[in-house]
């Protein structure tokens, strides 16, 4: 009898996992999808950093790589998320009290197209926000790389928890 406390819910647990119903990872993606594309993100915001756009889509690719069991390819997939950056934008957000700014922030605005293919009902169109904040005594050039890096840490965990994680 104690053997069997102990064996069947390892039996329960590992169907469920290999049927696709659960995952380690907090993802909720059908048996049935098999593969998934990122599109490359096209600034659209009138400020423009350069590098935003590829660094973007290769934290999503490789979010999901690590993430799902998904086949990532570079034609359309059974999923697909496209999407344009629309706002990049940095504001003053601390003020002392001789109404200097004390505190920036840079702010970074995504627009996310989500389809899949065998299951439209989870399509969506969504804006997605993230920010960091800095020095107002810094110049954006010296810290804007570790700024975008943070940035973007959080748009690809909003991102990847709305396309697969359904949160």
């Amino acid at each position: 009898m104690r053997i069997l406390r102990i064996i069947l819910p390892t039996l329960i647990l590992t169907a469920a996992v290999s049927c696709g119903i659960y995952s380690f990872s907090g993802t909720s993606i059908q048996p049935d999808v098999k593969s998934l594309s990122v599109e490359y993100f096209e600034n659209k915001a009138l400020k423009v950093n350069p590098s935003l756009s590829s660094s973007l889509s290769d934290a999503l690719i490789e979010k999901y790589r690590k993430l799902t069991r998904l086949d990532i390819l570079s034609e359309m997939g059974d999923m697909n998320v496209a999407g344009e950056i629309v706002n990049y934008d940095t504001k003053p957000m601390a003020v002392t009290k001789d109404e200097q700014a004390s505190q920036n922030r840079l702010t970074i605005v995504v627009k996310i197209y989500f389809t899949n293919k065998l299951h439209p009902e989870e399509d969506f169109e969504k804006t997605f926000s993230a920010y960091a904040d800095y020095d107002a005594n810094e110049m954006l050039d010296a810290v804007e790389e570790t700024l975008c890096e943070e940035i973007i840490e959080k748009l690809v965990e909003d991102i990847f928890n709305a396309t697969v994680a359904n949160w």
